[in-house]
């Protein structure tokens, strides 16, 4: 499972001109993306360390001040540009695999305590956000390849 985690201090996400999740002051942005081989150990590895990552001011998690994390599905994360132009999406698990994964991660983060937000899964997104820092970091679960 990989994440890119940016502190922000707002973010929304639109679906067809409407704004699906929101938040309005400062906490996680996370695009989460799934592979093949995630497991149940990778989502709540994943979901524990987004809230419990000190990446807010004064060396804060969002645990720390309850910080609101918006979530987005994003693919794209397993993309593979290594060679010639054109992207490959093989690492990649396919929606059937990766909406169920996505869904426990945020499921696993309310259960920790977290207001989460969340964009819609398999859509054609637009993503705002004021990212404050900047901070972004980069996590792969341990069983990611």
């Amino acid at each position: 499972m990989r994440s890119v985690i940016q502190r922000v201090l707002s973010a929304s996400v639109r679906v067809d001109g409407e704004t699906v999740g929101a938040i309005d002051r400062p906490g996680l942005l996370v695009y989460l993306g799934v592979t093949h081989t995630d497991g149940d150990a990778d989502v709540a590895w994943t979901a524990r360390k987004i809230w419990d990552l000190r990446l807010l001011r004064e060396e804060r998690s969002a645990s720390d001040v309850d910080a609101p994390v918006l979530v987005v599905s994003q693919f794209t994360l397993y993309g593979d540009a290594r060679k010639g132009r054109r992207p490959t999406w093989q690492a990649a698990a396919p929606g059937p695999v990766s909406e169920p994964a996505y869904e426990a991660v945020c499921a696993e983060l309310e259960r920790l305590g977290a207001t989460v937000e969340r964009g819609r899964f398999g859509a054609d997104m637009q993503v705002t956000s004021v990212n404050d820092g900047p901070v972004t970091l980069v996590l792969d679960s341990p069983a990611t390849p």
